[in-house]
């Protein structure tokens, strides 16, 4: 096709050049899985090139409606890479998730992968395997502040994927428990193994390492972490954990029920939805389906232990020993609870206390003080912080800490961002980090960042792809400058605050989380 010569004249040097470069590019756009060919596109100014939409799994409609990931077909000619697939059906969840893909559908088992368009890419490089949070009921892999535009230019890959959420995701019905030799529910965390499975079939091809996988998430996406160290199915298929605001490891929120106890409620729903069976069922509409999930409630459906993808509780595989022993690095956020805690007055606090734990209440008033109004706020937003997720988190690296054996490092994110769109106040509110930590702030709506953002931003992501590359968050910003020493979760319970500055200190909070398991265990 290019012989050197142009209207029967030699072609310029230069031309040559610029062509081959040409033809180069646009091969480093088309990659071969083991699917079929895909072809994707570059962004952040050609700095990382975006696969987007691959499909790890067969559509799950029709009669794989409910049933566990099957393998995707196969494609000929190059698939069209270059968009998102479409997100997993939801009811509007939270206000803050925004989509850029076409809308939402069943099909939507897809994956994005991100790599850097230098020649690293071509070597073995680190993968980071994101899960996106929304309570298991919403969310999807193309929400602007997962975007995938800055991760990967600290040489690492970057893998977003869409899983079954809800209804969809999670439902537990005996007549499927009959069909699936006697177990049901937990398909969304099925789908995560499928794409896991994946990125170890595939991901050499981008120019990843698939034994150098690090799983991460946040909020449902840090409890489905927690939850893929402790799955049979998940282990050997990553080698470092990282999990942001939340641990399935405490009673309360999202406590999994055995099959035996949830199948008669979901029966009992389905048969409230119009369906007498589980054929009527999948024969049901989507839409018809989301509705009648809606009135559960907003985390209506949620994991299960289903006797086959868990077997027991989560809690009782980490104190045996038998998770996944991989470094860890977790955490949370100063103002988990600051949604929990408006009006809060002394007044208000006193008689919440002493109804809550008549008992205990000289050591509640102790750790959760409320002598004033800006006392009782303050103690209002860390008692609902620490029930909602800070205890749960505490307490998965805690048992961690005893019996998994690896290297664990423990953070607090400290610095309230500023007010924005969905989050007017200025809080380290839940959900808070993502954006610091896959650098994409601007995303946020309504927000005016300030310089100690930006700069704990990329802080943020030089620990986290540090701990991907080598299991020690430990280094160099993107300046080159030493980040500030992260030490080991170990003797003392040393805990790094990100703020501005950055600093680490024994832990401050312990006899609170120590409340909590004592509260637990009665």
């Amino acid at each position: 096709m290019f012989a050197g010569r142009l209207a029967g004249k030699a072609m310029p040097l230069a031309v040559v050049m610029l062509t081959l470069g040409m033809v180069a590019h646009a091969d480093s756009l088309v990659v071969k899985t083991q699917d079929g060919k895909v072809h994707g596109k570059t962004i952040n100014s050609g700095a990382v090139r975006a696969f987007q939409g691959i499909p790890y799994a067969a559509p799950p409609v029709g009669d794989l409606r409910w049933k566990a990931p099957q393998p995707a077909k196969a494609w000929k000619g190059e698939l069209d890479a270059t968009k998102y697939g479409h997100h997993c059906a939801q009811g509007r969840v939270f206000d803050d998730m925004i989509f850029q893909d076409a809308g939402q559908s069943e099909d939507c088992l897809t994956l994005n992968v991100y790599t850097p368009a230098s020649e690293k890419s071509k070597t073995k490089l680190p993968v980071m395997f994101w899960i996106h949070g929304g309570g298991y009921s919403g969310g999807g892999s193309s929400e602007p502040r997962h975007n995938g535009d800055f991760l990967p230019t600290k040489d690492v890959i970057l893998v977003t994927i869409n899983y079954r959420l809800g209804v969809f995701g999670f439902l537990a019905l005996p007549e499927l428990a009959a069909e699936q030799g006697g177990s049901s529910g937990n398909y969304g965390l099925m789908d995560m193994v499928a794409a896991l499975g994946w990125v170890k079939n595939n991901i050499s091809s981008f120019g990843g390492d698939p034994n150098n996988v690090t799983i991460f998430g946040e909020s449902a996406g840090s409890f489905a972490v927690s939850t893929l160290m402790a799955a049979p199915s998940a282990q050997g298929l990553f080698h470092k954990a990282i999990g942001e605001s939340g641990g399935a490891l405490a009673s309360g929120g999202m406590t999994m029920e055995t099959l035996a106890v949830r199948g008669p409620k979901e029966d009992e729903w389905m048969k409230s939805a119009g369906a007498n069976s589980l054929a009527e069922l999948r024969a049901m509409p989507m839409d018809k389906i989301l509705e009648a999930a809606g009135k559960k409630g907003t985390i209506g459906f949620s994991p299960v232990l289903d006797g086959k993808f868990l077997s027991e509780p989560v809690l009782d595989i980490y104190t045996k020993g038998n998770q996944a022993k991989v470094p860890l690095l977790a955490g949370f956020n100063r103002d988990e609870g600051s949604f929990l805690s408006t009006g809060m007055t002394a007044d208000k606090w006193k008689v919440m206390g002493s109804q809550r734990f008549p008992d205990n209440i000289t050591q509640f008033f102790k750790l959760y003080p409320g002598t004033t109004d800006t006392e009782a706020l303050r103690s209002a937003s860390d008692f609902g912080g620490d029930q909602f997720i800070a205890y749960g988190t505490w307490k998965w690296i805690e048992i961690d800490r005893r019996t998994g054996d690896k290297d664990i490092y423990r953070y607090k994110l400290d610095l309230a961002s500023p007010p924005s769109k969905f989050h007017p106040g200025s809080f380290a509110f839940h959900s808070d980090d993502i954006e610091y930590v896959f650098g994409t702030l601007d995303t946020r709506p309504g927000a005016v960042w300030r310089d100690e953002d930006r700069k704990l931003s990329d802080q943020m992501m030089s620990y986290w792809t540090n701990f991907a590359k080598k299991g020690d968050p430990n280094g160099t910003d993107s300046k080159g400058e030493p980040l500030p020493t992260w030490p080991k979760y170990g003797e003392g319970d040393p805990v790094l605050h990100l703020d501005s500055p950055i600093t680490s200190r024994p832990d401050e909070n312990r006899a609170r989380y120590e409340f909590w398991l004592d509260t637990e265990k009665k």
